[in-house]
């Protein structure tokens, strides 16, 4: 069964918080953003070398997602003026997540 809507994907098992990660976490690309921010905050430019392939715009409202969730925090400084993304509590929550997915891919893919 392929969801397209967003509606099909609330309906998925709405109490269950496998599928509410999944619904967070479930593309490629924010699982390898939070990847990217598990050791050090990174600037947008730092992710977008990074996620090689990633549109600007997709990446842009990857990181308005996660902020959204709650998974990472955006900090503005003004010297000199920049932005970098960093992980919440949430978030780094997520790095015994990634050590296992890392783990798996290295023995089994």
């Amino acid at each position: 069964m392929t969801l397209r809507t967003l509606q099909q994907k609330k309906d998925l098992c709405p109490g269950c918080p496998v599928a509410r990660v999944a619904d967070i976490l479930g593309d490629s690309c924010s699982l390898l953003i939070v990847r990217d921010l598990m050791n050090t905050p990174k600037r947008f430019s730092e992710l977008e070398v990074s996620l090689k392939g990633i549109s600007t715009r997709t990446l842009a409202n990857k990181l308005k997602q996660l902020e959204h969730e709650g998974m990472i925090m955006r900090n503005e400084y003004e010297k000199p003026q920049r932005v970098e993304y960093a992980l919440s509590k949430k978030g780094a929550a997520l790095d015994h997540v990634i050590d296992a997915m890392r783990s798996y891919g290295k023995k089994y893919l």
